[in-house]
């Protein structure tokens, strides 16, 4: 792995350490009345593919590697949610959280905000628990949220896959987010990795962890022996991974490491340790990052310095207006009550929108070979979406495929 360059550092920890929704103090973080609060009703928007959508909760332990954060927890310990292509009319709406999940995520993103947590945990996700699985095989995505964000903030983006025809697994990365409860009632916070203690690890270790955690989870769901009740529906031969910001920057480490992913799409995320001399084996990667740092020449170098290292299928694209959360669901919940993101300048939704669909053709055409001419340039109906082409220092050539 080439190391990480020091002068990108200090914004690429930027880029991941939990912050809030709004600067505390300004205009816009200002309470929203308490009437107006119980009058709403949170949802995300809707999946546009055909299948409906069930959900499963799956509660993993690898008994071979002890936590690496908390080694007195004994075994990793790992919480995912499945979704997977159901039968219509079946199960029951699937909350966004619970309670307590909710109380910490406000305190976090929106401190002062008078929010109840039963406002966010009630959110409609348009998935069902217990619904009947449909028939037929599917290609397995595995999502990993952002350093400090729960499982569920990345909900809207699985649901839209899994209503297209993917199998979804959304992994928590225990003491790595806000708050995940496990089935004996416990809710472990992030501790060590979120505090000041100059004992507390880097990101390279971060994502390097995360990829062992997805190795475990790929094992469990695809290996010779799966524990999970419906993993007949997983197509084995066709996985692919997507993560924001540090769940995005641990695609790479995944990659390196593990054959089975096919495809990767990084969402907002520094690659903090680098990409392979050798690349990636020739499998394809889709960067789509905000347009204050991630544009060519932007703040965050890796993705400018290890471009030419990727030798597969690449494509480096921007949204214009887009902040570092605006490839989760935290915008679209904050604009409903009232709170908009600090820098925003698109539409929470729209931006959303324009993350679903790029995220979805990309793996429509990695994991299912269906052509996606939104890759071939600059598209009418995504004006927003820009393609990043780096120049080779010195030569003015393009260094794009």
């Amino acid at each position: 792995m080439t190391t990480l360059r020091s002068a990108a550092t200090a914004l690429a920890l930027a880029l991941v350490l939990p912050l809030p929704i709004v600067a505390a103090g300004t205009a816009s973080a200002a309470p929203v009345p308490v009437a107006a609060r119980a009058a709403v009703q949170l949802a995300l928007p809707r999946p546009t593919g055909p299948y409906a959508v069930g959900v499963d909760v799956l509660h993993l332990v690898d008994r071979h590697r002890q936590d690496p954060w908390v080694p007195s927890a004994g075994p990793r310990q790992l919480m995912v949610s499945l979704y997977y292509p159901a039968r219509r009319g079946t199960g029951r709406p699937a909350p966004y959280m619970n309670a307590t999940e909710a109380k910490l995520l406000l305190d976090q993103r929106a401190p002062g905000s008078g929010l109840p947590p039963h406002l966010l945990a009630d959110t409609r996700t348009y998935a069902f628990t217990d619904a009947r699985p449909d028939h037929g095989r599917y290609p397995l995505v595995v999502l990993s949220p952002g350093f400090g964000l729960p499982r569920q903030t990345l909900t809207a983006l699985a649901v839209d896959l899994t209503s297209h025809g993917y199998v979804v697994a959304l992994v928590d990365h225990t003491y790595e987010d806000s708050g995940t409860t496990f089935p004996d009632g416990r809710t472990l916070t992030c501790t060590l990795l979120c505090s000041d203690s100059p004992d507390a690890p880097g990101p390279v270790a971060i994502a390097d962890s995360r990829a062992e955690d997805v190795s475990f989870v790929l094992d469990q769901l695809a290996g010779a022996h799966p524990v999970w009740r419906y993993a007949h529906l997983i197509d084995s031969r066709r996985i692919g991974m997507a993560g924001h910001s540090l769940g995005g920057a641990a695609t790479v480490p995944v990659m390196a490491t593990d054959r089975r992913v096919r495809a990767g799409a990084d969402l907002d995320g520094a690659i903090f340790d680098g990409l392979p001399v050798a690349g990636l084996g020739r499998r394809p990667l889709l960067l789509l990052g905000n347009s204050t740092d991630h544009t060519v020449g932007g703040g965050e170098t890796s993705w400018s310095t290890d471009w030419p290292l990727l030798d597969g299928w690449k494509r480096w694209l921007t949204v214009t207006g887009s902040t570092h959360l605006d490839f989760t669901d935290l915008p679209v919940l904050a604009a409903e009550v009232g709170y908009p993101i600090q820098g925003e300048q698109i539409a929470a939704a729209r931006s959303l929108a324009i993350t679903r669909s790029y995220v979805r053709a990309f793996f429509d055409l990695q994991l299912k070979g269906v052509p996606q001419p939104l890759f071939d340039g600059p598209s009418r109906a995504y004006p927003e979406v820009v393609f990043q082409q780096p120049v080779r220092p010195g030569t003015g050539i393009s260094s794009g495929s």
